[in-house]
């Protein structure tokens, strides 16, 4: 018998592979996979620049923080002056060596401003420390104050480069109210600098009168459509409240109106002095500051004409004699003296002292070593990292244990009734439940009812870890469920109890995913700053924590104050405390990760 072969019909001429149709599909197909691949990837570089931007953004914030510049002064450490108790003078009588020139009570209160009020403290502490000192000329250290410490690092104001005329000058004194002149209009670019920031000024004074005006008309137009209505309104609450409130728009129009006149009056004035070709400008703290650098001293200008400086010596003049070209010069402070929080005289006595090599820059130990303060140059992180770390020690003894131990429970041991689906759902319900709602069940029962101490780690532990036990609880779950039913079948089948097969076998394996739910409870708990704030650790905590029952705070409560204090020192202390919560949060995770993958080796 032969086998008969059918050969298979022709393929249509219309079949979906081949036609035009289909091939218009398929590309389309491909092109929206292609699309859809470019549309992940974009979004996953535009996530990484995110997060490149956030912390670029905070270490550049945060690193003139872990940097002090301090001052060396030489103090008289008689045994009289050490008796007297009067240790934050003996450094301020220092100071006042360094420019015996400085007298009057307000330019000694400047000078002495330089270098941060806890001074006298540390000395005592150095003095306590090493009685050998007492007695001698001891040349120490000290921090410079908050704003100072900021102008050196460029952050509060900055200078120009020094501009060298092409003139010789000459003083009129050495001290006081001096006047230098300049051959060949020396001064000419000064007073050409002060007619510009004159003419900015009248154009914002004009800017400001324009917004004013516009403002003005739309106020009349609002009172034209209120007396329109107020013919139609018969009520007389309705009528009184609407004449009230004509009244109240015809004030402010009037009030509106009169500024407009008078920024438009300022604005011709400053226009007026702008235009003159010659004349003496006055230097007010509106407009940049100009220093004068002549024969070992310093002047700041008060008023500047084309060839003719006048002002304040700060510094004295060696002579009265006349510097040639490039042995003397001026330097500008673009930044006005009414928009900063160092003056003139506080940054030319700086200066000075730079120069002389009486400033150092160190790492900052305060920072890093000390605890909270109410002056930032003596604020430091330490005392809220150990809070952070005794906390986090309670967290994790607490809710670790206890939580793996449910899980187990619920996973292995319990029966599945109502009851225990009743506790499961209520586990997965406190995992979603608002942080602060902890913080209240641990101001009713920790402190309140259990009288347990205040704004301790102890009780800020054991909040976090009723916050920390439902993720753990959920995780550890997960994981034992995970664990192959082969392995509780083999330690079964060779004679095992049931916790010995959970203990030996099913918690072993499952402890990596376990690792993984303890490290995301963790770093919520370490972050985590409304709870702590009910039960009391945003206390103002100077000394560092000895215990778990000492008053500490803890880092995120840290930051959380520090970024809100006025002064602008503390905002690079912020950006710091935050950089170290990051490290503090990557070390605690890289253990959990070694543990974990330790773990996994084993197994």
């Amino acid at each position: 018998m032969t086998d008969t072969l059918v050969a298979s019909p022709p393929r249509p001429a219309g079949d979906l592979h081949t036609n035009d149709n289909a091939r218009r599909r398929l590309k389309a197909r491909y092109g929206a996979e292609s699309r859809f691949k470019w549309i992940g990837a974009g979004a996953v570089v535009l996530s990484g620049l995110f997060l490149l931007i956030l912390l670029s953004t905070i270490v550049t914030q945060a690193l003139p923080a872990f940097r002090q510049n301090y001052i060396a002064l030489p103090l008289d450490l008689s045994q009289v002056k050490v008796d007297e108790g009067n240790f934050q003078g003996i450094v301020q009588d220092a100071l006042y060596d360094r420019f015996p020139e400085v007298e009057g009570r307000q330019d000694r209160k400047l000078l002495r401003g330089l270098i941060t009020s806890g001074a006298g403290v540390m000395l005592r502490k150095e003095v306590e420390s090493n009685p050998s000192i007492v007695g001698s000329s001891f040349e120490y250290s000290v921090p410079l104050d908050d704003f100072a410490d900021l102008y050196l690092k460029g952050l509060e104001a900055r200078k120009d480069a020094p501009l060298f005329p092409d003139a010789k000058a000459t003083p009129s004194a050495t001290t006081g109210e001096v006047s230098v002149v300049a051959e060949r209009s020396g001064f000419a670019p000064v007073l050409e600098a002060i007619k510009a920031d004159l003419l900015r000024q009248a154009e914002l004074l004009e800017r400001n009168a324009e917004r004013l005006t516009a403002a003005a008309e739309r106020d009349t137009s609002r009172v034209t459509s209120f007396e329109e209505r107020l013919a139609e309104t018969e009520e007389q609450d309705a009528l009184r409240r609407r004449t009230q409130q004509i009244e109240d728009l015809r004030a402010r129009i009037s009030s509106f109106e009169a500024d407009a006149q008078r920024y438009e009056r300022d604005a011709a004035t400053l226009r007026e002095r702008a235009s003159k070709a010659s004349g003496s400008e006055p230097l007010t703290d509106q407009f940049a500051s100009y220093l004068v650098n002549i024969n070992d001293g310093v002047m700041i200008v008060k008023e500047v004409e084309a060839d003719v400086a006048r002002g304040q010596v700060v510094i004295p003049f060696s002579s009265v004699e006349s510097a040639r070209s490039g042995e003397w010069s001026l330097v500008r402070i673009p930044k006005p003296e009414s928009f900063r929080k160092i003056t003139d005289k506080e940054i030319v006595w700086i200066d000075r002292l730079n120069d002389n090599g009486r400033i150092e820059s160190r790492l900052n130990t305060i920072f890093l070593g000390t605890g909270a303060s109410r002056e930032p140059e003596l604020a430091g992180i330490w005392g809220a990292a150990v809070g952070s770390a005794l906390t986090m020690i309670v967290t994790m003894l607490l809710s670790f244990p206890i939580g793996v131990a449910a899980a187990i429970y619920l996973e292995e041991f319990a029966p599945k009734n109502r009851f225990t689906q009743l506790i499961e759902v209520n586990i997965n319900n406190l995992a979603a439940v608002p942080s602060i709602v902890f913080g209240l069940l641990g101001l009713a029962v920790f402190l309140n009812w259990f009288a347990m101490p205040r704004s301790a780690p102890l009780v800020g532990g054991m909040v976090l870890a009723l916050m920390t036990l439902p993720t753990i609880i959920i995780a550890s779950r997960a994981a034992l469920r995970a664990v192959p039913p082969s392995i509780r079948e083999a330690a079964l089948g060779i004679g095992a109890s049931r916790i010995q097969t959970v203990m030996h076998h099913v918690l072993p394996l499952a402890m990596p995913g376990i690792f993984t739910g303890t490290i995301i409870g963790m770093a919520q708990a370490l972050g985590e700053t409304a709870p702590l704030l009910m039960i009391g650790m945003v206390a103002f905590i100077v000394d560092i924590p000895g215990g778990f029952t000492d008053p500490a705070t803890v880092l995120p409560v840290q930051i959380y104050m520090w970024a809100d204090f006025p002064e602008p020192a503390f905002q690079q202390k912020t950006s710091a405390a935050i950089l170290l919560l990051l490290v503090f949060l990557v070390v605690m995770n890289a253990v959990a990760v070694l543990l974990r993958r330790r773990f996994e080796r084993r197994w």
